[in-house]
């Protein structure tokens, strides 16, 4: 996939803009996925991805540099939340101005895997 099919692999803003939160059992300590040493417990039901609860948040899973090359170091694993995100949604805009990048032109983004739905 091509970064102009995928314009989230040079952003990375939603994943250090939002609180990621997911259903505790996705983590792998309860059958998920997701490594647990990546989480942390919001209350008896919830978890988020370290780093993302917090006034800079930023995901313990993100690697590079926000707005230029980036990836999730546990992308396969990554949380449903994650899963949900579209680029060029309304919280794509919200987090990319929040680093001060400009809003994705529509044909930026080409119809590809949803990518992170974060919370926050």
């Amino acid at each position: 996939m091509s970064e102009k099919s995928n314009p989230c692999q040079s952003c990375g803003a939603c994943c250090a803009n939002f609180r990621v939160s997911f259903y505790w059992a996705e983590a792998d300590d309860g059958g998920g996925a997701i490594p647990s040493q990546f989480t942390e417990k919001v209350n008896d039901w919830t978890r988020c991805m370290r780093g993302t609860w917090s006034n800079s948040p930023r995901c313990v899973a993100l690697q590079g540099e926000v707005g230029h090359s980036v990836a999730c170091g546990i992308y396969a694993a990554r949380p449903s939340a994650c899963r949900e995100v579209e680029a060029g949604s309304a919280q794509c805009h919200k987090a990319r101005a929040a680093h001060g990048l400009a809003v994705l032109r529509d044909d930026a983004v080409a119809v590809n895997e949803p990518q992170p739905l974060l919370t926050g």
